[in-house]
């Protein structure tokens, strides 16, 4: 069964009563799978008096209590993790060995939050006077409004969650409307573990109004939002007209170096597999593909070979490898992505065309011969839309993964220790894997440069965006 849809407010799930609805399809068969109530202002306006309300409380509380209750969140999301991953299948459209993988690595994220949480530390500054005692403290920062997207619909949240709470402050999230359940599932968990009403807070809507509204009121005191740099934009610049602390982690268009003395065949499977993982709607996905003019026949032969034998299909079918895109406007954007490349010289040769059927199915697709100002090698296709280029110098190729505004991931494949240190010095990004895929981690830095971003979503940066720093002097 599909999971319950409601707003959460104040401890107390709030169903639609009359409200607005919006209908929440299954992306691989159109159908409607429930009723997502839309917040009223009202509505709003309750929330945000119950998170000021909770934080007056909730910031004195016991880093042990905070521990405990994210603690009991990590083990609910390990034993509702097939339930829940099915509900993110239907209404995200990944597979189901992904979706509960999901939710299983974010009991991770719950469980690392519990642990750090007891270790925000202040400092003694010594004095110049023996008689002056001089303090810095690291206190929440206050009520949060966090904005979480649909393509990694439990991760995303429980991130912004769970360090917010673990921190000491009390936060308002609007989810993904087009796939709520996730952020629903984390809604119940935190309910079940006993958390204390008003600190969480979960609302649906109108994402502009929702956005304008939760950002100019002066409750908010920090923000937190994922999902496109356009929108990243404007929601930091009204944050920064207000001076609200913002914490943005927006698009990339990740280059891909495979440099001759690297492992061809390990590397070509394994950006197949990665580059088809949510079918191709991540942030850090590969998406700009430069290989070393000495091997590029042979990647691109392993390439196509490993892209042709995955499986596209219903998420919730076992033999699947690759689901449908999430929304059905992103299949006419992959269709355009393929007709521009193709203008600027590309020749496509795999995939290029919606698969028949019901269903928001694109196959993987790999494009190459196509020229840097196409649209596929300057914009990020959140896709599985794949260019392939040939290049030969690596000064040059480093030139060209950093000539967009872009500053997310990035992915080198080489075996030499010279040419890895260069690429990783070299390349601006907020990550650099090589020769694998080790982003993402609880413990490990998440966020982006440039355009890509503001602070990070992981490690021990994460509560930075959470916490202000308050110095005192006494004698």
């Amino acid at each position: 069964m599909y999971e319950k849809l409601a707003l959460y407010i104040n401890g107390q799930f709030v169903e639609a009563n009359g409200r607005e609805t919006m209908p929440v399809v299954n992306p691989a068969t159109q159908e409607v799978l429930g009723q997502l109530p839309m917040a009223t202002q009202a509505d709003l306006d309750l929330a945000l008096e119950s998170s000021a309300k909770a934080f007056e409380s909730w910031k004195k509380s016991s880093p042990m209590q905070r521990s405990e209750i994210l603690r009991k969140v990590a083990q609910l999301s390990r034993d509702r993790a097939q339930e829940i991953g099915r509900n993110i299948t239907q209404d995200m459209g990944k597979p189901l060995a992904e979706a509960v993988g999901e939710v299983v690595a974010c009991a991770d994220h719950a469980d690392w939050h519990a642990e750090e949480c007891r270790r925000i530390y202040g400092r003694i500054v010594p004095a110049r006077n023996p008689d002056v005692r001089q303090m810095v403290l690291r206190e929440p920062i206050g009520v949060c409004a966090a904005f979480s997207p649909w393509n990694f619909p439990y991760n995303q949240a429980i991130r912004k969650i769970s360090a917010a709470i673990g921190a000491g402050c009390t936060i308002i999230l609007k989810g993904p409307e087009t796939a709520p359940s996730a952020v629903m599932a984390i809604a119940q968990a935190f309910h079940d573990a006993g958390l204390p009403p008003g600190v969480l807070n979960i609302v649906w809507g109108d994402p502009p109004f929702i956005s304008d509204y939760l950002i100019r009121s002066p409750i908010v005191r920090k923000i937190s939002f994922t999902g496109s740099v356009a929108v990243g934009k404007q929601l930091a610049a009204l944050a920064g007209a207000h001076m609200k602390r913002s914490t943005m982690e927006l698009g990339g268009h990740s280059p891909v170096l495979v440099f001759d003395d690297a492992d061809v065949d390990r590397a070509a499977k394994q950006l197949a597999t990665f580059k088809v993982r949510n079918a191709g709607q991540v942030c850090v996905s590969p998406t700009r593909f430069y290989v070393h003019k000495n091997i590029y026949d042979r990647f691109l032969a392993e390439f196509v070979d490993a892209l042709k034998q995955v499986r596209v299909g219903n998420g919730l079918d076992p033999e699947t490898q690759m689901g449908p895109l999430a929304n059905q406007r992103s299949v006419p954007r992959m269709a355009k992505f393929v007709e521009n490349a193709m203008q600027h010289g590309g020749k496509v040769v795999l995939g290029g065309e919606k698969l028949e059927g019901i269903g928001n199915f694109f196959p993987p697709t790999v494009i190459t011969d196509l020229s840097e100002d196409s649209m596929l090698m300057t914009e990020e296709p959140f896709g599985p839309v794949i260019p392939v280029v040939p290049f030969s110098d690596t000064d040059e190729v480093i030139r060209k993964a950093n000539h967009l505004p872009f500053g997310l991931s990035s992915y080198v494949f080489t075996n030499s220790l010279q040419t890895a240190h260069q690429a990783a010095t070299g390349i601006e990004s907020g990550m650099v894997n090589i020769n694998h895929f080790g982003s993402a981690l609880p413990e490990t830095p998440f966020g982006g440069v440039k355009d890509s971003g503001i602070g990070s979503e992981g490690g021990t940066e994460t509560f930075d965006g959470y916490l202000v720093t308050k110095f005192v002097t006494q004698i």
